[in-house]
């Protein structure tokens, strides 16, 4: 028996768009989408996500998520 599709609704939607995961996903992403531009700027080219992405998360990430859990205790 194969089970219905489940279509997606406008308040499941906006019920991920207010989580905190999803927020903090977002945040995480931009951060990325900052440290690509800064790192292709001193590149003098596009690096691309991928590497912006694992740079990122190799040399910067726990910090600044402890960062966000200061920020988000005071």
């Amino acid at each position: 028996m194969k089970r219905p599709i489940r279509r997606s609704t406008t308040s499941g939607k906006d019920f991920v768009q207010r989580s905190s995961l999803y927020q903090e996903f977002l945040a995480e992403r931009e951060e990325i989408l900052k440290h690509k531009w800064l790192e292709s700027e001193k590149a003098g080219h596009d690096i691309g996500f991928e590497r912006a992405l694992l740079d990122w998360i190799r040399n910067h990430r726990d910090n600044w998520r402890a960062g966000r859990q200061t920020q988000s205790s005071n």
